[in-house]
């Protein structure tokens, strides 16, 4: 295997492979002549012009959307679409995969097993959590106007947001304004172990993104950790979140705060999400992913895709 890429590396980070950075068009060429399958995460029209002097067994994944922010096509967006006639297509979701106007496998991203796992010493005493860049598409917003109404209604759970972000300021005033500040908490950016104590403290991970996640790795890393998840229902997110949680319509706070009601008074209905937590994740492995991939891989080889 080697890995092209057009972007430099300032920290010299070694890889398990060999890593070709910013290669000349003549090096691009001859690595493509090399090569039994050439493989694009996303389609790159830059990184598409070799097949056209040396035609290879073309594989692309798709992690995103090929339109803009408001769903329009560009011509970009129109002609990647075009090209992916001639390639054997993997989406990272059913709803990417509905996106494209070609046949696609659908085969979902991993999450770091060997990082995001169940802590038992640690007392799962919060109640909600959110995960994400503090911007308006993630819907931090709706989720303290969810927490308002349910203060109206009697119910006072502690929600903790993690992350940075340019709302960070706004949601503050916001939370001060509905009178919830004493039940917010912002933490700012956590990684690493650091992160993996706060979701396994947490009994429920929100994730309400007004725009339509392609997936929701956020998701998978929650449900590794315990939580259970809800999560807005449009695009890829609701694969991410599988039997593990549940889903509301994208921007409706009532419906959010239904949801999240019932999650909080009735602990039965958490336990029956938590029961599929191990069969879920085995989907999302890396080794099983992998297989997949290579079974895609040798398909495209032999001509059968």
């Amino acid at each position: 295997m080697k890995l092209v890429s057009q972007t430099p590396d300032p920290d010299s980070k070694p890889f398990p492979f060999e890593v070709i950075r910013q290669p000349s068009f003549k090096h691009l060429l001859a690595l493509t002549a090399w090569c039994d399958v050439y493989f694009q995460p996303n389609i790159s029209l830059k990184g598409f012009y070799p097949l056209v002097a040396l035609p290879k067994p073309w594989v692309v994944s798709h992690n995103n959307w090929y339109s803009r922010t408001n769903g329009s096509l560009g011509w970009q967006d129109r002609l990647k679409h075009r090209l992916l006639r001639w390639a054997t297509n993997i989406s990272v979701s059913q709803a990417v995969a509905d996106h494209l106007a070609v046949s696609s496998t659908v085969i979902p991203n991993p999450y770091q097993y060997e990082v995001f796992g169940l802590r038992p010493e640690i007392n799962r005493d919060h109640d909600l959590m959110f995960l994400g860049r503090l911007v308006s598409d993630k819907g931090a917003d709706l989720l303290l106007d969810a927490l308002a109404q349910l203060k109206h209604q009697g119910l006072t759970p502690t929600l903790t947001l993690v992350g940075h972000g340019p709302e960070e300021a706004n949601l503050k005033v916001q939370a001060q304004r509905l009178q919830i500040v004493e039940q917010v908490e912002f933490l700012g950016g956590k990684v690493g172990e650091e992160l993996v104590q706060l979701l396994n403290a947490h009994q429920i991970l929100v994730v309400p993104s007004r725009w339509q996640e392609p997936f929701g790795i956020v998701a998978l890393e929650g449900i590794a950790c315990g939580c259970v998840v809800v999560g807005s229902e449009g695009g890829g997110l609701k694969d991410a979140i599988g039997p593990c949680g549940v889903t509301f319509k994208n921007g409706n706070v009532s419906e959010l705060s239904i949801l999240l009601e019932k999650l909080l008074t009735q602990p039965q209905e958490l336990q029956r999400y938590h029961v599929h937590a191990k069969d879920h994740l085995i989907q999302h492995h890396p080794t099983t992913i992998a297989k997949q991939y290579l079974q895609v891989f040798e398909q495209a080889i032999s001509g059968s895709c």
